[in-house]
């Protein structure tokens, strides 16, 4: 799931005065930019919903299969922060097309394989392409607007994430059942060669950084604020993906294990209002709306610990879960974005790499769970690790989740 221009706040010269038809809101670009998410999220995704044909087709086991998943979160753990170095000083526009036909070629190849090894290197170059998505998106939302636009325009940018997971996802698994999962990878493939286009009329250019400007690995982790944020991303996104990953054995050990499909979209349905209501309040209440989320998720593994033995509440802790997630990462790409100043490119990508870990993590240790206690301890352990992304909210409040007031204070040192 989920997160370049460069300088923004303390030095950047595409933020000067400008026209008034300058300062109107670049809606279409940041849905471009929405589009782009929705594509790597699906890309991400589409695998684990058409597995067993997949399998058949490339004459590989189901968990061989499922390894086309792993290898692309692998590579973009890998990749993210040594292509944002290597590419910092290419224009931005430039690099996200780059990224982008990344995609269109990995899909296509991924589409047309009949070879499992030629596929396991094309989900390695989809994965690539993600980490350069991620790391982009939100340095490049932030800089097409005006300072106090910063939260919506990445709320807006960030919307493909939710919609694929609510839409996308289910929408492939239904084609892929009706025409075969082939048709669904060539389709991402057509949609992304239009979203190319889209990018060519709506997205501004932007330079890379220069030289002199580029920020270490060392001197961006040494920012204050930086690491409490990278911290929160961990601890919530594992919380999350303990979870999530077996949300379909925990299903099935409750009696629901033929409405996954309904408990997802009640998940998906949820996180698209709570990316609204993220990007409604972000700009003014980051700070309250980090805590309610990571409060809420905790929440929500109660009731799905506790009550599960009855329907309605599953539904009422996904919706709750999902509610709580559809903004997370439009929240914590801004608060480490804002915590990173000058060194948003490389931080973006410490982000990206957090984020992958994390789900990676989540998929270990939920499958040891699941081994070793069965599928009703995963809510209980998503409750456990929820916990320091609740602290860490509360406690980082002067530079990681600044108040209204610290955040002024903080722009005007600027």
């Amino acid at each position: 799931m989920e997160p370049m221009a460069h300088v923004e706040e303390i030095h950047d010269p595409i933020r000067a005065p400008a026209a008034p038809d300058a300062r109107r809101f670049p809606l279409w670009g940041l849905l471009a930019l929405a589009m782009a998410a929705f594509i790597t999220l699906l890309t991400e995704t589409l695998p684990a919903g058409v597995l067993p044909a997949m399998a058949r087709d490339l004459d590989a086991s189901v968990s061989a299969a499922g390894q086309t998943v792993t290898l692309y979160a692998i590579a973009s753990v890998l990749t993210a922060v040594p292509l944002v170095k290597m590419t910092a000083e290419w224009p931005r526009r430039r690099l996200l097309l780059t990224a982008v036909c990344g995609f269109i070629v990995a899909n296509t190849i991924t589409a047309l394989s009949t070879s499992f090894a030629l596929t396991l290197v094309s989900r390695f170059l989809a994965g690539t392409a993600s980490a350069l998505i991620w790391a982009l998106l939100a340095g490049y939302a932030r800089r097409m607007v005006e300072p106090h636009q910063r939260g919506r325009a990445l709320a807006i940018a960030s919307a493909g994430t939710p919609v694929a997971l609510a839409i996308g996802v289910p929408a492939g698994a239904f084609f892929a059942q009706t025409l075969g999962w082939r048709v669904s990878f060539a389709a991402i493939s057509i949609l992304t060669v239009l979203l190319a286009l889209w990018i060519l009329l709506s997205v501004p250019q932007f330079p890379g950084q220069k030289r002199g400007e580029r920020q270490p690995l060392s001197g961006a982790l040494r920012m204050p604020g930086v690491l409490p944020v990278l911290g929160a991303v961990a601890a919530y996104v594992l919380a999350h993906s303990v979870l999530y990953n077996y949300i379909a054995p925990f299903l099935g050990s409750v009696g629901l294990g033929e409405r996954v499909d309904a408990v997802l979209l009640a998940f998906g349905g949820a996180s698209i209002l709570g990316l609204w209501l993220v990007g409604t309040l972000i700009d003014r209440h980051l700070r309250t709306l980090v805590i309610a989320s990571s409060c809420l998720i905790a929440l929500a593994a109660v009731v799905l610990g506790l009550f599960a033995q009855f329907p309605v509440f599953v539904f009422i802790g996904a919706a709750l879960w999902g509610f709580a997630f559809g903004g997370v990462a439009t929240l914590l790409q801004t608060a480490a974005a804002e915590a990173a100043g000058s060194a948003v490119d490389m931080v973006q990508s410490l982000f990206v790499t957090a984020w992958n870990l994390a789900i990676a993590a989540g998929g270990v240790i939920g499958g040891i769970l699941l081994a070793g206690a069965g599928p009703e301890v995963l809510p209980g352990a998503t409750l456990v690790i929820a916990v320091p992304a609740i602290l860490t909210s509360v406690l980082a409040r002067r530079n990681a989740f600044p108040g209204r007031t610290d955040r002024q204070r903080r722009e005007a040192a600027s």
